[in-house]
């Protein structure tokens, strides 16, 4: 695996965490990181990682009314907290970094499949691939290298 998908992965849990503890930011990732954080994840990784959980927690709000527009007779609340994270975290990706949108889609996809259900997997691909469409009509994305995973 990757260390930018490991990256993403120890971001998820740092939501997860925020998001059932009600955590701050600064609190999560500081627990996170001295308690269960992943010792082989090199500096470039834990700070991808970082930025990720860090950023999606600051726009929770934004990320989440994105969702709500596309997930239709679904209330946030109501979806499984894994499920929930995963689209913020992808969705964060498509408005704050520079990975290209298709790439987010794919990586949320494989991240669901490890920690959440087939069917998870067919709704967070309909809701992800919604909001791409969205904002590719809105603010097409310019051309971004494609991220290359290390062999790790």
């Amino acid at each position: 695996m990757g260390s930018r998908r490991k990256a993403r992965e120890c971001a998820l849990q740092m939501l997860f965490a925020a998001d059932v503890a009600e955590m701050t930011a600064d609190d999560v990732v500081r627990s996170y990181w001295a308690e269960l954080g992943e010792p082989e994840l090199d500096e470039t990784a834990r700070d991808f990682s970082t930025r990720l959980a860090a950023g999606t927690i600051a726009n929770l709000e934004l990320l989440d009314e994105r969702i709500r527009s596309r997930a239709e007779h679904w209330r946030i609340s109501r979806m499984a907290v894994v499920d929930r994270n995963i689209l913020r975290l992808a969705v964060y990706e498509f408005l704050f970094e520079p990975t290209p949108r298709t790439v987010a889609i794919n990586e949320a996809l494989e991240i669901a499949r490890r920690f959440s259900t087939y069917e998870a997997t067919q709704f967070i691909n309909g809701i992800l691939d919604a909001i791409k469409r969205d904002l590719d009509e809105q603010q097409p994305q310019q051309y971004v290298e494609p991220e290359v995973e290390d062999a790790d």
